[in-house]
Parts: C-alpha cells; sequence; structure tokens
C-alpha cells in the first residue's frame, strides 16, 4: 500500500504544492495524511494515525525531508522505526537517495551515502527551524520597539470594582459573582485584586 504524509507549518499554510507531488504517484486520496502543525516534534494528530497504519511493504511518499519533521534527533529516530522496525519503505520525492526501495544491502557504499544524505538533510531541516524561531523573536522584538502591542488590549478598571472588590473580600460574594458582576473573567478579576491592592 502507498502512503503519502504532507504537513504544513500553520493553518493557514496551503498544502496543494505537496498533493499535487503525491498525486503523480497514484497515491489513495484517503491514504493521504496531512498535518497543519509545526515539524518541532512528532506529537501530531495524522502522523500517529498513519503510524498506526503503516506495515511492512507498505512505501510512504514525502515531498521532502523537511515534511517528515525538523528535529534532527527524532527524524533518524522515525526514519529507523518506519524502515527497520515497521519494515516500510521512505521515499523522499526531491531526494532520489533518500528512497529505500533501491535498497542494496550489499552495496555498503550506497547505504552509507543514503544515511549521510539523511543525516545532513535532517540536520539542515532542524536548523532552519531554529533559523525561522530566531527571526520570529527578532521580529516581535523589533516591533516591540516600535510599539506594537501583543495580544489583546488591558480592559479598564470600572468604577465599581472597589465595591465589588470589597464585597468578594469580606466573603459576601464568591469571585465567580464579582467577575460576573464586572463582565469579566474570573482569572481577570483575580489578578486585578492581586495588582490593584
Amino acid at each position: 500500500m502507498n502512503y503519502g504524509y504532507i504537513r504544513v507549518s500553520s493553518k493557514d499554510q496551503c498544502e496543494d504544492r505537496q498533493l499535487m507531488a503525491l498525486k503523480q504517484y497514484d497515491i489513495c486520496h484517503k491514504n493521504i495524511y496531512v498535518d497543519k502543525i509545526s515539524g518541532k516534534s512528532f506529537n501530531r494528530p495524522q502522523y500517529k494515525r498513519l503510524m498506526k497504519k503503516l506495515k511492512k511493504g507498505d512505501v510512504l511518499m514525502i515531498l521532502s525531508i523537511d515534511r517528515l519533521g525538523r528535529n534532527y534527533d527524532e527524524i533518524q529516530n522515525q526514519w529507523r522505526i518506519i524502515t527497520k522496525i515497521k519494515q516500510a519503505d521512505i521515499v523522499v520525492l526531491d531526494m532520489p537517495l533518500l528512497d529505500t526501495r533501491q535498497k542494496n544491502e550489499n552495496d555498503l557504499t550506497g547505504v552509507f551515502i543514503a544515511d549521510m544524505v539523511l543525516q545532513i538533510l535532517a540536520y539542515v531541516a532542524q536548523i532552519e527551524r531554529e533559523n525561522i524561531k530566531q527571526r520570529q523573536k527578532e521580529g516581535i522584538c523589533a516591533a516591540r520597539q516600535r510599539g506594537v502591542v501583543f495580544g489583546r488590549p488591558r480592559k479598564d478598571v470600572p468604577e465599581n470594582f472597589w465595591d465589588i472588590r470589597n464585597k468578594w473580600q469580606e466573603n459576601e460574594i464568591s469571585s465567580r459573582q464579582a467577575a460576573r458582576a464586572l463582565g469579566i473573567a474570573q482569572s481577570t478579576f483575580l489578578r486585578w485584586v492581586e495588582e490593584i491592592l
């Protein structure tokens, strides 16, 4: 059985490019698993479903190694699980050297080169993830310096806060009732109590 795996980093990214590449290999639509989540770990719902289905002799196709993941050690580990434990094959479409269907255990040089290519590509995938995080951090820092405020705007404390807080302190009402009376979340009420004491 042939399977395909597609991963994009967020819900607003499009998986069409990967889908078009996989469709050239006559993979049944129900056998294509798509995750819209970061590649930093393999704790992904569709990937887990795929791993439950994958068995000896099956073929897993992915467009590129960074679609499998972006964590060097985890990519190596998952590759070993798929090829050695499950005894399925992996085909990385944009890197013909990473096609385990072509393996010849007697061709030690070929196996060595494929292993080296996998390690290099897994390393590059992780480095790119770290670079993305660094660029994101720098962008957020630059935006803050320009005065951009992230998150929801803080609510102003209403005038009747003091009366309601006093009732709460004297155990006349619960924090939940106090929050409801102010039209805010209970956690906001408790934060205000701590901050404004």
